[in-house]
């Protein structure tokens, strides 16, 4: 099992080396790590909208594309990193008359550049999610100094 004292070892890892984000949100008993840094690169893993004091997704959409993007940049702020950090993410939705809400959401999470990205429009997500985010971030060698 993966306990809060490994992850907080891990976590004091050199980044060029793997890293497991410690303390980010997850499923609930699900098999995998929320975030993996492996050379440099950081993984985030499909991560859903839930709501952290219930664990459960909202009916609201634009409530659900806050939470999801909030939990992605938790992950990464947990390994040293940003939204701005990241070079692509991939969203998967079941409704995709739902794209102008979550790009009005998503538009609030960077500073600089979009990261590259794909929206993929899906039959259902895991908890009957409308959306799952994953990404991937490298740490620019201009935000390391």
């Amino acid at each position: 099992m993966f306990t809060k004292s490994l992850a907080a070892t891990l976590v004091g890892l050199s980044l060029s080396g793997p890293l497991f984000a410690a303390d980010a949100p997850a499923v609930p008993g699900a098999p995998y790590s929320p975030g993996v840094m492996a050379n440099g690169t950081f993984y985030v893993s499909g991560t859903l909208g839930m709501d952290p004091a219930t664990q459960k997704i909202p009916a609201d959409a634009a409530t659900e594309a806050k939470l999801v993007l909030d939990a992605v940049k938790l992950t990464l702020t947990n390994a040293g990193l940003t939204t701005d950090d990241l070079v692509s993410v991939t969203v998967y939705c079941t409704d995709l008359s739902l794209y102008d809400s979550f790009n009005t959401v998503y538009r609030g999470y960077f500073h600089g550049r979009f990261p590259a990205r794909a929206f993929i429009g899906i039959n259902q997500l895991v908890r009957g999610a409308h959306f799952e985010v994953a990404g991937i971030a490298v740490k620019s060698p201009a935000a390391a100094k």
